[in-house]
């Protein structure tokens, strides 16, 4: 019998000691008994899960984390997300990932105030990139409608285009800059340049969506990935409110998991996510779940919530699978898929901790789980595509 493996993932959860924590993390500060209990029976380490001189994205941690080698596989942000998203898309086309932003003014000397433009309302995002796409003059463009502000822009073609060689900053990096070096990159494609003073416009005579600018960014053509059940023998899904994971997920041939309740942020529901792992793994082989909280609250520069965020994700997803889980065959890891330090307010490619607990074969950790334990316990894999097969090892069921 398959013995099973559960991945969980917070999100940036890694972070820089802080002075408002008296030079604690926020891992260090939050109370997480469940956390410091399994540390106790568990292995503990460190992992580099952005390759040398790869940008420190989501995108390319988790795809390093689910085994797959960022520099082969990895084409941009926006294709991972269409995969997510079952788009029918050809082999030359190219894909951006397109966010709804708010801007101090959309001018060189305006600042990027938030990516996510204040977490702006699913319904009256689709309404207003309807009323967008309508206006778009480019045949060769197409606007796909995501979730809150993620959203998506084809560019039929557009793979042999020179926008697809064209370096944009994610807006999470740019956040308190101003944006001149950006619109001086819109400003070479005169497709780019004409969508984003266009809706820039539209929203200036809209108050009440949250967002005044949209932002593309992370374009490539389509993604494609090996099958993750012939690559490790694993039957597999993964849990997560946002579609860089599902699209992942999808493309490796793993399940998708829905979660009604599953927001992307502090206020997500963790019972719901933990419910919905325990129903996966009483048939299948492997679960990673997926929690984008810890980051946003990175991002948004607040402690306060990231601290609760951690605290909720210990009580609420990994406090409720451990009691479910006794008795049971089930291996955990927990780990970040990047340091998102809250001095930054974006994502950091130092190595990230993590914890490895086999019930089969209990060892004697470390004292709680934080950064400073995982770097004392000399344990250090420099590439993120090694732990999946690091762990596969640890429990007898290497591919």
């Amino acid at each position: 019998m398959t013995r099973k493996l559960l991945f969980l993932i917070p999100d940036g959860m890694g972070d820089h000691p802080l002075p408002e924590l008296e030079g604690r993390t926020p891992l260090e500060a939050a109370r997480t008994p469940n956390m410091d209990r399994l540390a106790q029976v568990s292995t503990l380490g460190r992992c580099r899960t952005i390759p040398q001189g790869q940008p420190p994205g989501s995108d390319i941690a988790n795809m390093a984390l689910l085994g797959f080698e960022p520099e082969v596989h990895h084409t941009g942000r926006g294709p991972i997300e269409a995969a997510a998203q079952g788009l029918k898309v050809a082999e030359q086309d190219l894909i951006y990932r397109l966010n709804l932003v708010r801007v101090s003014a959309f001018a060189p000397d305006g600042i990027m105030r938030d990516h996510s433009g204040g977490q702006v309302d699913t319904d009256r995002a689709r309404e207003f990139l309807d009323r967008l796409s309508r206006a778009l003059k480019e045949k060769d463009l197409e606007l796909v409608p995501g979730f809150q502000y993620r959203h998506l822009l084809l560019q039929r073609g557009g793979a042999d285009q020179p926008e697809a060689k064209l370096d944009i900053r994610p807006p999470h990096d740019i956040l308190g800059r101003e944006l001149g070096p950006d619109l001086e990159v819109f400003a070479k494609s005169p497709r780019l340049h004409s969508l984003v003073h266009r809706a820039a416009g539209m929203l200036s005579e809209d108050d009440g969506l949250g967002a005044n600018a949209v932002w593309p960014w992370g374009q490539g053509p389509p993604l494609k990935l090996p099958s993750f059940r012939e690559t490790f023998g694993l039957s597999g899904a993964v849990i997560s409110a946002v579609d860089l994971i599902k699209g992942l997920g999808r493309s490796a041939g793993l399940e998708s998991i829905n979660v009604p309740g599953a927001t992307g942020g502090l206020d997500t529901d963790y019972r719901g996510k933990a419910k919905a792992a325990r129903e996966f793994l009483e048939h299948g082989d492997f679960l990673y779940l997926h929690l984008e909280g810890p980051d946003e609250c990175s991002h948004a520069g607040s402690i306060e919530d990231k601290v609760r965020c951690i605290e909720r994700f210990d009580e609420l997803i990994l406090g409720d699978l451990l009691q479910w889980m006794q008795d049971r065959d089930i291996c955990c890891m927990i780990a970040c898929d990047h340091l998102t330090p809250i001095a930054l307010r974006t994502h950091a490619a130092d190595p990230v901790p993590f914890l490895f607990h086999d019930p089969a074969a209990p060892v004697r950790g470390a004292e709680r789980f934080s950064e400073p334990e995982a770097d004392e316990s000399g344990i250090f894999l420099e590439r993120g595509t090694q732990l999946l097969p690091w762990v596969l090892k640890q429990m007898g069921s290497e591919p």
